[in-house]
C-alpha cells in the first residue's frame, strides 16, 4: 500500500489464449473458442468486460466498521456464456447507432431554431452582447476569468473556426472580410455550445423557441440539450450506454405540463437512468418529425434485447409497462 492508500497495478498482459483460459476458469461457457478469440481480437477484453460485469456473481462482505457491502466476484453466474456477452454488445452498438440518428436530427433542429430567432436581428447577432441577457456578458462563473459570452466568442474565433476543415469556412474567409454570419457559424457549434448560447439568450427569445416544443419554462430545453450532449459524446466515442447511469439527467417538466412525460415523476428509477433521456428524445422527435418511424425502430430493437444471467432490460430504466404509455403508442 502506498502512502496515498492506493495500490500498484500488477495485472499482467494476457495473450488471447490466456484471456480465454482465464474467462473459462471463472465459469464462462466458451464452446466456440475460435469465435471468442476473434471477438477478443477485434473488440478487446477490456471493452467487453463492461458488458459481462453484471453477469458476475456477487456476495455480501463485511467492512472493517461492521457494515455489509455487496461485492462483485470474478466468478460468472451459472448459465453465463460468451455468446451472450456478444449479444448484449451488439444490442448496445445498434442502440448507439439509432440514438445517434435522432440526436443528429434534434441537434440540427435546435441549431435552426437559434439561427431563425437571433438571425432576424442581425447576421452577427451571436457576436453582439446586446442580443443576449445582460448577465451573459457580465457574470463570471466560479473558476473562470471571463464572462460566458467572452469565453464563447474567444473559443469560437481562436479555436473553432481556425481548426475547422469545412469547405464553406475556407470559401467564406477567402471571399469576405466579415466574420461568419450566424447561419454559417451555427454549423460549427456542438450540442454544448448550443446549450450555452440558448442559456445566454434573452427570456423572450428563449420562450419563442421553447414554445415550439410545448415547454413553459426556459430552463428545461438547455437542461435537455446538455443531457443529449452527454449521450451524444458517449455514442460518438463508442462507449457503452445500455446500463450506464447518465451523469447529466434532463430536468423534468412539472406534472401535467407534458402529460406523456408524467410517468417519469412516478418512477424514480426511470428518471435516473438512460430511459429518461430516451423519453425526452422521443418527445422531441414527435415534435420535430411526427411522421418519423424512429419510435417503431426502437421498439423493434428492444424486442431483440438478449437474455443472460444478471442482464436485465430494466437496467436502462424502462418502466414495466413502457409499451402501453402514450409516449410510445404507435398510430
Amino acid at each position: 500500500m502506498t502512502p496515498t492508500g492506493k495500490i500498484p497495478y500488477t495485472k499482467p498482459f494476457l495473450t488471447l489464449d490466456q484471456q480465454i483460459a482465464l474467462l473459462a476458469s471463472r465459469g464462462l461457457a466458451i464452446p466456440d473458442t475460435a469465435f471468442a478469440k476473434d471477438c477478443l481480437k477485434n473488440i478487446g477484453y477490456y471493452r467487453l468486460s463492461g458488458y459481462w460485469y453484471p453477469m458476475r456473481e456477487s456476495q455480501l462482505a463485511q467492512n472493517q466498521d461492521g457494515t455489509d457491502e455487496l461485492m462483485v466476484t470474478d466468478t460468472f453466474r451459472t448459465g453465463s456464456g460468451f455468446a451472450q456477452i456478444i449479444d448484449i454488445y451488439t444490442y448496445d452498438k445498434r442502440l448507439r447507432i439509432l440514438l445517434m440518428d435522432l440526436l443528429e436530427r434534434i441537434e440540427i433542429a435546435i441549431r435552426t431554431d437559434i439561427t431563425l430567432q437571433l438571425g432576424q436581428y442581425s447576421p452577427w447577432a451571436y457576436r453582439d452582447p446586446q442580443y443576449f441577457h445582460p448577465r451573459f456578458d457580465s457574470d463570471i462563473l466560479p473558476n473562470h476569468s471571463a464572462t460566458q459570452f467572452a469565453e464563447f466568442l474567444n473559443d469560437f474565433d481562436t479555436k473553432t473556426v481556425p481548426r475547422s476543415k469545412a469547405e464553406f469556412v475556407k470559401h467564406f474567409q477567402e471571399k469576405y472580410s466579415d466574420p461568419l454570419p450566424i447561419w454559417a457559424a451555427v454549423e460549427l457549434w456542438d450540442f454544448g455550445t448550443l446549450a450555452t448560447i440558448f442559456e445566454g439568450m434573452k427570456v423572450q427569445d428563449k420562450m419563442a423557441i421553447t414554445k415550439r416544443y410545448g415547454l413553459t419554462k426556459p430552463d428545461l430545453l438547455p437542461s435537455w440539450i446538455r443531457s443529449l450532449a452527454y449521450l451524444r459524446n458517449l455514442c460518438a466515442h463508442h462507449s457503452r450506454v445500455w446500463n450506464k447511469p447518465p451523469v447529466r439527467q434532463p430536468k423534468l417538466p412539472e406534472q401535467g405540463k407534458i402529460p406523456v412525460l408524467d410517468h417519469l415523476h412516478e418512477d424514480r428509477y426511470a428518471s435516473q437512468r438512460l430511459y429518461a433521456i430516451i423519453a425526452v428524445m422521443r418527445y422531441l422527435q414527435q415534435v420535430i418529425g411526427p411522421q418519423s418511424t424512429w419510435g417503431e425502430k426502437l421498439i423493434t430493437l428492444n424486442d431483440t434485447f438478449p437474455v443472460a444471467p444478471g442482464i436485465e432490460f430494466r437496467h436502462m430504466g424502462y418502466p414495466e409497462n413502457w409499451r402501453e404509455l402514450d409516449l410510445w403508442r404507435v398510430v
